[in-house]
């Protein structure tokens, strides 16, 4: 570490702390906010809350892939922010230090996001978005003991509709259990009990037993009397529906990884719409990989606010810019799937134009005396700041001096004083 420069060291120090900070605040919130979606779903279900975090976990790898650049940005942006605001970047300036010397170890730590955005886009992401779609799938049909919603009627097996009260201590103390049973000999149960629990049978896996405790037995047989039974325990046999087996992973392009995307995208055996997926897919996870290595030079650009200034503007912008570029990457990879536009074209045409845009910013800070990569913006956002502060400014009330008039001298009143007329 001593053969590190100290001022190397310092720009890690300054960069690290709020890409870190960034990086796990945009990762929270796309988990909270998808955290209340999963809940919801997961309360229409009926299933168990413990799938909600699995479900979260699984979407980690997806959100982190988009977090992390952002995180890189802002890092590194608002490092060499609080530099310009310091006057510590014109110092180092004054001293030799180039921009690109600065970039150093911010290219270091964007190295090393990189490999783990291509580890995590091209590996983990696929994989995860699988199991999500798996456990979402397994929580519809039941097989994660959500068939069963508690107050609702449920239907098991087209003869049996079934209702529960209550349920207490995870489900082991079912309250208030009512169940209507027909049998293939058209006869009818209709059950009610005080209290149940499920219980599994070694003997077939496909059939549980209901245990219920305390309650009545009314069969309808036909005639005219039905016959009645109290019991104070009595076994209920459910047989479980049928379960289809998940589909196999690559129903969707999303699903593949690196090796299956070159594959199928560059196959002859394929379909047309397969290569076309497959292509798209894999010119947008390699453009968005790519683009994180023009972070740094755009963090730089707008990170300089003009002198005598502390304008945030740039940190606004850059977000701005982050999501639409992310957004337009969306849309190009959904229509060059549909096989409407090339995928180089549709992806990598708005990243020359974007790259471009990035390097010129660039070099008007770093090379242009006096540059800034914003500067018409910050003028006009200068000038708008001013007025708004206007507007809210508190006004200060009016004059409180009476505008009199001295009369003509020599006139008096009664008192002998001089007169003066209002």
């Amino acid at each position: 570490m001593k053969r590190i420069p100290s001022v190397d060291r310092y720009i890690f120090r300054l960069v690290i702390v709020p890409m870190l900070g960034v990086f796990a605040l945009a990762a929270s919130l796309l988990l909270l906010e998808k955290m209340l979606r999963l809940f919801d779903f997961v309360a229409v279900e009926g299933g168990p809350i413990g799938v909600v975090f699995k479900m979260l976990g699984a979407l980690i790898p997806e959100y982190a892939s988009l977090a992390i650049p952002l995180g890189l940005l802002l890092g590194v942006l608002l490092a060499f922010r609080k530099l310009a605001t310091s006057s510590e970047l014109d110092t180092m300036r004054a001293v030799g230090l180039s921009y690109w010397r600065l970039l150093r170890v911010p290219y270091a730590i964007t190295l090393v996001l990189v490999a783990v955005n291509v580890a995590l886009v091209f590996y983990v992401q696929p994989l995860s978005r699988y199991y999500y779609e798996q456990m979402e799938y397994e929580l519809r049909s039941g097989a994660l003991g959500a068939s069963i919603k508690v107050g609702e009627f449920t239907t098991l097996a087209d003869r049996m509709a079934l209702r529960i009260e209550e349920s207490e201590d995870a489900g082991q103390r079912l309250v208030g259990i009512y169940a209507r049973v027909a049998n293939d000999r058209d006869q009818i149960l209709t059950i009610s009990a005080r209290e149940g629990s499920f219980m599994a049978t070694n003997d077939d896996p496909d059939t549980i037993i209901l245990r219920l405790t305390e309650g009545m037995i009314i069969q309808d047989t036909g005639s005219e009397t039905p016959r009645v039974l109290s019991f104070s325990r009595h076994d209920l046999p459910i047989d479980l529906p049928a379960i289809e087996e998940f589909r196999s992973r690559g129903e969707a392009s999303r699903e593949y990884i690196l090796p299956e995307l070159l594959r199928i995208g560059w196959s002859e055996g394929g379909t047309e719409a397969e290569r076309d997926a497959s292509q798209a897919t894999f010119n947008y996870r390699l453009v968005e990989v790519v683009m994180m290595l023009l972070m740094p030079l755009l963090a730089v650009a707008l990170a300089i606010p003009p002198k005598r200034s502390t304008s945030a503007l740039g940190v606004f912008v850059s977000i701005i810019l982050v999501v639409a570029y992310h957004k337009i990457n969306q849309y190009g990879e959904d229509i060059a799937t549909l096989g409407r536009i090339d995928p180089i074209v549709a992806l990598w045409g708005p990243f020359v134009v974007f790259a471009a845009l990035i390097l010129w910013m660039y070099h008007r800070t770093a090379h242009v005396p006096g540059g800034q990569a914003l500067g018409a913006l910050e003028t006009l956002f200068a000038k708008l700041s001013k007025r708004v502060g206007k507007l809210f400014s508190r006004r200060k009330p009016p004059s409180l001096v009476a505008e009199h008039e001295v009369t003509e001298i020599g006139e008096t009143d009664n008192s002998g004083t001089v007169g003066l007329n209002a």
